[in-house]
């Protein structure tokens, strides 16, 4: 456009110099100087708008840095709370593991425990089954009628049969009350320990033998080994 703008200068310069223009060209001039001002003028709107454009990009580009950053430090928040949630549940996930393993050693250990209990209550069925036995057999042999007791009056015959007094060693040695005896005959008669005899004294009296092992008393081996040689009658 400036080249134009110039060209018409130059030619209006001419004609002035020369001094004799003819109205024809100047009317010429004239037109190129209005057109060369009509595209400068579209020129200068051109460039308005242009230079408003490059303000609305620049504001744009303003606008999209923000709005970036604020999206980076989003995104670095969610991040952020990410880890510290995943760290969250990393910890509480090892609580529960542990846990369950300790609730599994309890369960374990109740089971343990269960079947102690068990197998110690059928030992316990098994022992009242004996002592209602026992406490059967002795009713029994009290109620049945036994032979009366020979009065003292009557002398003992002076020469015993020998399967008598075979029969009646046996019958002293079970005869060994352990609700009167004292804790020494216990320990030579039956051969139980100083500790065990004294139990034994302790924990008198005793309704049927088999009390022994239900009050631990003595242990059922030792029990087995004495209880044919004892006696609980009042």
């Amino acid at each position: 456009m400036k080249s134009v703008w110039m060209a018409a200068v130059v030619m209006i310069g001419a004609v002035a110099m020369v001094g004799c223009v003819s109205s024809k060209k100047y009317e010429e001039a004239m037109v190129d100087v209005e057109s060369a001002n009509l595209e400068l003028e579209r020129t200068r709107t051109q460039k308005n708008a242009l230079e408003q454009q490059v303000k609305t990009l620049k504001d744009l580009n303003v606008k999209f840095g923000n709005e970036t950053q604020a999206a980076r430090d989003e995104l670095e928040r969610i991040q952020h709370g990410r880890d510290k949630e995943r760290g969250t549940v990393e910890g509480r996930t090892k609580e529960l593991e542990d846990r369950v393993k300790q609730l599994s050693f309890q369960n374990r250990a109740v089971r343990h425990e269960y079947e102690d209990l068990k197998q110690h209550n059928e030992t316990l069925k098994s022992l009242v089954a004996r002592y209602q036995k026992e406490l059967k057999d002795q009713s029994r042999s009290v109620t049945g009628g036994g032979a009366s007791p020979v009065p003292s009056s009557i002398p003992a015959p002076a020469v015993a049969p020998a399967p008598l007094a075979t029969k009646a060693a046996p019958s002293m040695a079970s005869s060994m009350n352990i609700n009167k005896a004292s804790a020494g005959d216990m320990v030579l008669v039956l051969g139980l320990s100083k500790d065990v005899a004294e139990r034994i004294v302790t924990n008198r009296p005793y309704r049927v033998k088999g009390e022994l092992v239900a009050k631990n008393v003595v242990p059922k081996e030792t029990f087995d080994l004495i209880k044919e040689r004892i006696s609980v009658s009042p």
